[in-house]
């Protein structure tokens, strides 16, 4: 049960709900203030009729939403200069957490934006929808038609909350009633449908938080900075820079995401939060949208792909369906009047979440077993969201997460699945001892060190923003960076960079969070050579938990001569193989490249025994998936060892290796075929013979952090917890001193306002302090 008692937050009663701990993230804020935010979430969620995705929940934090129908109406706003929609138009992006105007012809409408989809012009009437839409970009008209505009344009519905700053600035029902009904400002559901422009290719795919940080620092800077919210960004950063306000708002949010999505109270679709006794209460309804129609669902979803029993021509073969959520709910008879307003966005959320439930509980990753049908989730952003059903399903193992979304419908639509590759090294017959050329005997072979035949293509880079002022990244660090002590550039940065020449001293900034780093690993001058294709840095010093697969982010501002590279913690350390890992990695380069033989000390078979040699000829050999297992035609392994035919003893002990591995599980077997010209496939084709293969797979373990299992110490209390200013709400009748008044002032110059700001009426100023856990 949620509660809502006095230990609730009240905003401007309290002390802020948020604290300068938190803007480093969940995991340097300690559980007592994580505890203290999620009872507030919890009253805040349990209060609204809408879903509250983690953006709405920052404002209601940050801003100081009040319980009880208040919520942001004494927000320090300038209702004026709100970004303005009007329904049918094309309009700036906007994203979730917005605060906007909806312009009417008379008096505006006042919203938060708590939901937003894409409403793609592909998508006729009815829940099945084209594969190409699935996952499809921005601008895409069409299968296979990118977008060739710099600004690309998506059509989008947002659902606008009217209620969000209280009776004050909500029009009754009845005007509400005639606008819906006119659908010149609102369509017939309540929502806004708009052409949304986004500033670039990358900008249109940031995940919602990164999108939600941009905009509060351009659309709502005023706010975010005015002296009138309960503690400014820039106190809880310790500064107003806009880099330090910019990283403490991404750790605000991933303060609030956790605090959310933690919570015993509440379930998450996505970013989006209700509580789970709304959710039940619909679940345990018997009209339209209730629980009947929910499994409904679910097993429309199997049925759709699965072959039927008795066909004239017998069965069908391979078929694959997308299913968007929100046309089918929109077909459930009666449930038209159910999906008006704030509620198409519960709803939509109670779907999908049903869906999941379905997948976890009732599939094997996703494949149901008895219809051979496999139900993924692909596109989490257009129409509600769109899963796909695919027969067979156990064509082909998959041991991704079905509840990530793989916009498989655009790939495969731009990029059709080839037919299966061959594995990396070819198959080779040993020659029997017995067929040897008396004059050529058989002589003990030495592990050979071939050539990875892929290290072009494994780890690419990914270009997560360009824009006017930066340029940014990402590429995992490769086996050949750590030992040569270089970075390489991407192309778009290098040429940015011509102008300088090549052999020019520039700065790195370094910043590799929860690991070891030494201080004089944080900035290093090293050296531009902008020679090769891509260019590169030289003399990079890498800290010594820096390994092959681990992900660099990186940032270039454009004229600059600064490469800022960072690394990001993942949220569970992981153990692969004896391999701590506690940051995110690309599991490819870590396969290939972190094989027995290969560290930052040089890339050598030598000196390593029968079992390290086998395992390092599979991971560096065999053919290799994006998730990073490799597979290998089990009798190209002598040559894949030793690169020629080895000795029968060298073969036997290699034998006796893989089955020892096998029976270990460091390795597993598998079943392929070979084509008529020798080629290895997998999985196998049909009318080819057979073959055996032996695999390796990363097989992550999650390593508890120190003092986060059950038997963790507690919490220390009666230490000092630092206070930072704010504001406070005076019972009627009262005033501030003059010393709070000029304590405000100084607050304000603080925060950026050079003459200060005088104290709102009916508030004072507390000011920072210390008080005792």
């Amino acid at each position: 049960m949620i509660s809502t008692g006095p230990d609730i937050w009240r905003p401007f009663d309290g002390e802020p709900v948020l604290t300068p701990a938190m803007t480093g993230g969940h995991r340097s804020t300690p559980d007592e203030e994580i505890g203290r935010l999620r009872r507030y979430l919890e009253a805040v969620v349990a209060d609204r009729v809408c879903p509250v995705h983690t953006a709405v929940a920052f404002n209601a934090a940050y801003f100081g939403y009040e319980l009880g129908g208040e919520g942001h109406g004494n927000g320090p706003f300038d209702l004026d200069a709100f970004p303005s929609l009007t329904l049918g138009d094309e309009v700036p992006a906007l994203p979730v957490g917005a605060l906007v105007r909806i312009e009417t012809g008379s008096d505006p409408l006042y919203a938060e934006i708590v939901y937003k989809e894409g409403r793609h012009p592909g998508v006729e009437e009815g829940a099945d929808v084209p594969a190409w839409v699935s996952g499809a970009p921005a601008g895409v008209r069409g299968p296979g038609e990118l977008s060739e505009a710099p600004d690309p344009v998506r059509r989008e519905l947002l659902v606008p909350d009217l209620a969000a700053f209280g009776s004050a600035l909500q029009l009754d029902e009845v005007k509400l009633q005639r606008f819906r009904a006119r659908q010149k400002w609102l369509n017939k559901d309540g929502h806004v449908v708009v052409d949304a422009r986004y500033g670039s290719a990358p900008q249109a795919g940031l995940d919602d938080c990164t999108a939600f940080v941009q905009h509060l620092l351009t659309h709502q800077r005023e706010a975010l900075v005015s002296p009138l919210v309960p503690v400014s960004v820039a106190h809880l950063a310790g500064s107003g820079t806009e880099e330090r306000v910019k990283n403490a708002l991404s750790g605000l949010l991933d303060t609030i995401d956790h605090a959310l999505r933690t919570s015993d109270n509440l379930r998450s679709w996505g970013h989006y939060a209700l509580t789970r006794t709304r959710i039940g209460a619909a679940l345990g309804q018997d009209g339209p949208l209730g629980g009947d129609d929910l499994r409904a669902l679910t097993g429309s979803l199997e049925r759709s792909a699965a072959p039927a029993t008795h066909r004239r021509r017998g069965l069908n073969g391979s078929r694959t369906v997308y299913t968007a959520i929100g046309p089918w709910l929109r077909g459930v008879d009666g449930a038209e009047p159910l999906l008006n307003g704030v509620e198409y966005a519960v709803t939509v959320c109670r779907a999908n979440l049903a869906v999941a439930d379905f997948v976890r509980g009732d599939t094997d990753n996703g494949l149901r077993v008895g219809s051979d049908v496999r139900i993924t989730l692909d596109d989490d952003f257009q129409n509600g969201g769109i899963w796909r059903s695919h027969y067979p399903g156990s064509e082909k193992a998959d041991d991704s997460d079905p509840l990530r979304p793989a916009g498989r419908g655009w790939h495969d639509t731009v990029h059709p699945p080839a037919p299966p590759r061959p594995v990396a090294v070819p198959h080779v017959q040993c020659v029997p001892q017995e067929e040897q050329p008396e004059d050529k005997p058989y002589v003990d072979a030495e592990p050979a060190d071939t050539p990875l035949v892929d290290s072009d293509w494994i780890g690419p880079p990914n270009y997560l923003r360009i824009n006017d002022s930066e340029i940014c990244w990402q590429t995992p660090l490769r086996l050949a960076h750590l030992i040569e002590d270089r970075l390489p550039l991407s192309a778009r940065a290098r040429d940015g960079l011509a102008y300088l020449g090549t052999d020019v001293r520039v700065r790195l900034e370094l910043s590799h969070p929860g690991g070891e780093l030494d201080v004089s690993e944080e900035v290093q001058e090293v050296l531009l050579d902008l020679t090769g294709e891509t260019g590169m840095l030289r003399n990079v010093q890498w800290p010594i938990d820096f390994f092959p697969g681990l992900c660099l982010y990186i940032q270039w501002p454009r004229g600059g001569t600064v490469f800022r590279v960072h690394t990001v913690e993942l949220e569970h350390p992981v153990d692969i193989h004896g391999q701590l890992i506690a940051h995110r990695y690309d599991a490819g380069v870590l396969t290939r490249e972190g094989a027995p033989g290969s560290d930052r000390d040089g890339d050598s078979s030598a000196g390593l025994d029968t079992r390290r040699l086998v395992l390092r000829a599979v991971r560096r050999f065999g053919r290799l998936t994006p998730d990073g297992h490799a597979l290998l035609d089990r009798a190209a392994l002598p040559r894949g060892v030793y690169g020629t035919t080895p000795a029968p003893h060298q073969v036997t002990a290699l034998e006796e290796a893989v089955d020892e591995l096998l029976a270990e599980d460091h390795l597993y077997p598998a079943i392929g075929s070979r084509s008529v010209n020798g080629e290895p496939h997998h999985p196998g084709c049909d009318g080819e013979p057979p073959i055996a293969l032996i695999g390796y797979a990363p097989n992550p373990v999650v390593v508890p952090r120190p003092g986060s299992g059950a038997g963790a110490p507690s919490q220390v209390h009666g230490v000092a917890h630092y206070v930072h200013g704010f504001l406070r709400r005076l019972p009627a009748g009262l005033n501030p001193t003059e010393a709070q008044r000029a304590a405000y002032r100084e607050h304000c110059r603080h925060v950026g306002k050079a003459d200060g700001w005088e104290l709102p009426p009916g508030y004072t100023f507390v000011t920072e302090h210390s008080r005792r856990r």
